[in-house]
This record gives C-alpha cells, sequence and structure tokens, in this order.
C-alpha cells in the first residue's frame, strides 16, 4: 500500500505524501533511514527521495521490517513517512510494545469491530487515536502525552490554554 501512495504537490487533490517542512527534516529523516538500516533492519519499501521529484523535500513513504522495539526508529518521533513493522504475540503484548514509548502523540487501531477497536485505542497511551484511520476533527481536542507536545490544541479545551481562572473574595 504504502508504494502506491500518490507523491507531490501538496496542493493537488490526488496528493497523499506531501514535502517534509525543509531540507534540513528532510535530511533528519534520511538519518533515521541509516540509523534503521545500522540497526539492522530491512526497508521493505521506500526510503530514498522519489527519482520523479527532483526539486522539494520529498522522502518515499518507509517501512522497516527486522527490528524490535528498542530500535531509534521504533522508539523516536521522526515526523517523516517511516513506519517500523514489530512483530506481537496477542493484544495485550501490542499494547504493552504500543505503550513502552517515551511519547505519546499519536496512534491508530485497525478492526472490523468498532467496539473492541475502540476498547483497545482505550488503552493506549497516546492524546490521539484513530479508529481504521487517522485524521483529526478540528472540533476535537488535539495533542500529545507524556514527552510528545505541551498542552491541547482545537475544540474548548485548546481554548483553556489562554484562559485563566481567578477567585474573587468578597466580605
Amino acid at each position: 500500500m504504502a508504494q502506491s501512495l500518490n507523491i507531490g504537490d501538496p496542493l493537488d487533490p490526488n496528493t497523499q505524501i506531501g514535502p517534509l517542512v525543509s531540507a534540513a527534516q528532510r535530511e533528519r529523516v534520511e538519518r533515521y533511514i541509516q540509523q534503521g538500516l545500522a540497526d539492522g533492519g530491512t526497508v521493505t519499501t521506500g526510503g530514498k527521495r522519489p527519482p520523479h521529484l527532483p526539486n522539494g523535500y520529498f522522502v518515499e513513504p518507509t517501512i522497516f521490517a527486522g527490528l524490535d522495539n528498542s530500535s531509534t526508529v521504533a522508539r523516536e518521533e521522526i515526523f517523516g513517512p517511516v513506519l517500523t513493522v514489530i512483530a506481537y504475540d496477542d493484544e495485550d503484548d501490542a499494547i504493552r510494545i504500543a505503550n513502552d514509548s517515551e511519547y505519546g502523540l499519536g496512534g491508530t487501531v485497525w478492526s472490523p469491530d468498532r467496539d473492541h477497536a475502540v476498547a483497545v485505542a482505550a488503552r493506549v497511551h497516546s492524546g490521539t487515536v484513530g479508529i481504521n484511520h487517522y485524521l483529526p476533527d478540528i472540533t476535537a481536542p488535539y495533542g500529545g502525552i507524556k514527552n510528545s507536545g505541551m498542552g491541547r490544541e482545537l475544540g474548548p479545551e485548546g481554548l483553556r490554554e489562554f484562559q485563566h481562572v481567578k477567585s474573587i473574595f468578597l466580605s
């Protein structure tokens, strides 16, 4: 699926993967890809700049296999199109692996059983969790937990960042 994603101009409605924000960020993502290889991972798809896009800060969606949750690319927030596939024994083990992180910005749970997916999502330590997709809602609060960001944006919770509660006592 990652190979089939349309990489290109973010203003084109057919684009599914746009560029990174800067050359420095692209270089950072590329260093992570090299680190994943050095850690013994195998790139199953992607891992380089798309040849049909010589201008812009593009990196192909990159999938790693052969790594566990101790690898750098599995543990850090890369902020680029890099994913590590990690094997697990059962649902509890999958949740343990997902929660074994100092970060918690966003995640997804995939299941044909919506109620079960919601129950699993409730156990994942993350500021946001998508069920069978990930597209934040502008009317809902957005933000991470643990070492992923500070505060909330969007929704009524986002407004609290700009409010101060004051108590006034009269005699």
